[in-house]
């Protein structure tokens, strides 16, 4: 058995972190001490190293969620796989969208001549979205 101040160090996953998961569904309820102490088991360990891994690769709580639900009632991995596919599409769409930031901001950055004392190019630039080249 576990404190939340020992699954926490076990997990590297911070005790208020642990308690929102808690309040969030993610993690059971656990029981308590007659001190008022939370208890975990080896499995709620377990459970939060899927959940910890799991935010480290992006995935939301949502998503968490129904992985979750589906390990829980022992369910094939077609739908853990289609949730996977999912974030892996948003991933490769926020990919993209930050290559689109950076080729921009390039450009920006480029049309400042670093001349002392004149307009400077860049906030210029910044000042009228209209200057920009495609969406970002």
């Amino acid at each position: 058995m576990f404190s939340i101040g020992n699954l926490s160090r076990a997990t590297g996953v911070k005790v208020n972190t642990i308690r929102y998961y808690e309040e969030a569904g993610l993690m059971p309820q656990t029981e308590r001490t007659a001190g008022n102490q939370r208890r975990y088991t080896a499995s709620a360990r377990d459970r939060l190293h899927f959940i910890a891994h799991s935010r480290a690769l992006g995935l939301p709580l949502d998503a968490i969620r129904r992985l979750l639900e589906l390990s829980d009632k022992g369910r094939d991995c077609t739908d853990a796989h289609e949730i996977a596919q999912d974030h892996l599409r948003d991933v490769r769409k926020r990919i993209a969208r930050l290559r689109r930031l950076e080729a921009e901001l390039l450009r920006l950055s480029e049309a400042c001549d670093h001349a002392p004392g004149a307009p400077c190019g860049l906030i210029q630039a910044l000042g009228d979205h209209d200057q920009c080249h495609g969406e970002h």
